[in-house]
């Protein structure tokens, strides 16, 4: 290993770490916020909304992610979206987390059981009432280890964005890498770094799951 090499690349690796983490907790954010608009729309929207909604679904769960960033950076100018390579990633990033979201948030909705919703009814709360009072709290109950899990999977497809020149840390390690000839050394950087955030991510939300497991219905 070059250290000397490597130290002097560190600003362009750090600079390209927060990049990622940004963009990754940008995703981990907007991406839940839109899949639950996407679950909401589908099990209580109109047949033709639930219908498109599930096609769209069903095209990005059934494309790779690294297929879908080549039509949006490359194909977008096309149909008039000309963007840059950072949004045009946090977008895709966003787009492409939303998609299997909206399933674990769907499942969630319908796993709470009948009976409170009807308990919840009778007692005079309306739809609205009881989607923000009894459905959304308790399916946050039951999809959080879902959701932490697929934290990880974004955290990990951020790497896919070096491919449209995204200046995020695998662009930053692998351009150390080739300037140096240091491939394995830049994969075993790549290789720890998203482990390491991964192990944090993964006692971040065991420890959610223990402080909210207390508020779990028997």
């Amino acid at each position: 290993m070059n250290f000397d090499a490597l130290i002097e690349a560190l600003p362009e690796i750090i600079d390209g770490l927060e990049v990622t983490i940004a963009i990754w907790l940008a995703g981990c954010l907007f991406g839940p916020l839109l899949g639950l608009a996407i679950a909401l729309g589908r099990q209580f929207g109109p047949r033709w909304l639930d219908r498109g909604l599930w096609a769209f679904v069903e095209v990005i769960r059934g494309t790779p992610f690294l297929v879908q960033m080549f039509l949006l950076y490359y194909g977008g100018p096309f149909i008039g979206l000309d963007l840059d390579p950072t949004p045009a990633g946090l977008l895709g990033l966003i787009v492409y987390g939303a998609a299997y979201f909206s399933e674990i948030l769907r499942g969630g909705l319908i796993a709470v059981p009948k009976g409170h919703v009807e308990a919840a009814l009778c007692v005079g709360l309306d739809r609205g009432q009881v989607i923000r009072r009894i459905l959304l709290p308790e399916m946050t109950l039951l999809v959080l280890p879902a959701c932490v899990n697929m934290w990880v999977v974004l955290l990990k497809e951020t790497a896919i964005l070096s491919i449209i020149t995204v200046p995020e840390f695998t662009l930053a390690v692998t351009a150390f890498g080739s300037a140096t000839f240091a491939f394995t050394q830049s994969a075993a950087v790549l290789a720890l770094a998203y482990w390491g955030l991964t192990e944090l991510t993964g006692r971040l939300g065991r420890s959610l799951e223990a402080r909210f497991d207390r508020f779990r219905l028997v």
